[in-house]
């Protein structure tokens, strides 16, 4: 069978790939970043902050690995704890309250499963953030950079629109697990890896995510420009529509008659 799948998971977690820090510091020069969930502590995993984006503010939130051994470590290999994705919540309802759009960038392979994080509410974490996402009033654009490993990724991907890179992955369980669950043999990862569909353009062909953003140059100033030309066209025809909406909705309590709020967009 072939193992095309299976290589692009090996390219999704190579190395040298940028991180979610590298995307946020070249598409937002004047970022500040927040800290902490309020509840418990702050989790390198998530690294979320404000900023502007090509003249707009924005909120970016990203799941970070770090690049070398001592990096990777303080940010539990980008595996984040329920405290990451509270804080992440925390920020995007900051974003709601200031009308500023969200932009995540989603690298992980799956959420933090250790017996600490799993006493504070992993899971219950997790299932705010996708309850949260998906009432939000403001746009969100999410853009998979590298894995996009099970619950641990969706909790920043119920978004108005998902993209992936090129050879970034997506999937409820990585081709080693699925392959040790079926099979009983983690050698069969790259059978795994072309059964369960994970790649970009499977998700594209499925109605999964919207864009598949080519990697040509990845990591260069011509990457991040295209990449941020094609977020900036995104955020402004988001805006307008929320802004139409917004402008309907006062038209219709200026003369009285009762709206529900409709979704998010």
């Amino acid at each position: 069978m072939s193992t095309k799948a299976y290589d692009t998971v090996k390219l999704a977690r190579a190395n040298k790939r940028p991180t979610g820090l590298d995307y946020i510091h070249n598409l937002c020069g004047d970022f500040f970043e927040l800290h902490g969930d309020r509840c418990y502590a702050d989790d390198g995993a998530i690294v979320g902050g404000i900023g502007h984006f090509r003249g707009i503010p924005v909120t970016m939130i990203a799941i970070e690995k770090g690049h070398n051994a001592k990096e990777r470590t303080a940010r539990s290999f980008g595996a984040p704890h329920p405290e990451g994705y509270r804080k992440a919540l925390r920020l995007m309802r900051q974003a709601e309250k200031f009308r500023r759009p969200v932009l995540c960038f989603v690298d992980t392979s799956g959420a933090y499963c250790g017996i600490g994080a799993e006493e504070r509410g992993q899971g219950q974490a997790i299932a705010a953030n996708l309850m949260g996402m998906m009432a939000l009033d403001t746009p969100i654009i999410t853009t998979l950079i590298g894995e996009g490993g099970s619950g641990g990724a969706l909790a920043l991907s119920v978004a108005d629109r998902v993209w992936m890179l090129e050879n970034a992955v997506y999937s409820v369980i990585s081709p080693e697990g699925c392959a040790s669950i079926l099979w009983k043999d983690a050698g069969k990862a790259d059978e795994a890896a072309q059964r369960l569909k994970l790649t970009a353009w499977d998700a594209l062909r499925l109605g999964i995510i919207e864009k598949v953003i080519p990697e040509k140059e990845l990591g260069q100033p011509a990457f991040y420009s295209l990449l941020a030309d094609r977020l900036e066209k995104e955020l402004k025809v988001l805006l307008a529509q929320e802004d139409l909406l917004q402008r309907r909705y006062a038209r219709f309590r200026a003369l009285g008659t009762p709206l529900a709020p409709g979704p998010a967009l």
